[in-house]
């Protein structure tokens, strides 16, 4: 049994939806994946500046 061709092109069109969501939560994980490094790193730097006070 195959699918329609009007089914096909709604698989299609569906697939394609799902990949751009997939790229937007990709880009959404990276973008709080370097949001996190630079916290650690500027409360590194912080934290060694109020050390180096004391």
């Amino acid at each position: 049994m195959r699918a329609s061709p009007q089914q096909t092109q709604q698989d299609r069109k569906r697939i394609k939806e799902l990949e751009r969501d997939l790229r937007r939560k990709e880009k959404a994980l990276a973008e709080a994946a370097a949001l996190l490094v630079l916290s650690k790193k500027l409360e590194a730097i912080f934290n060694k500046d109020t050390d180096e006070d004391a």
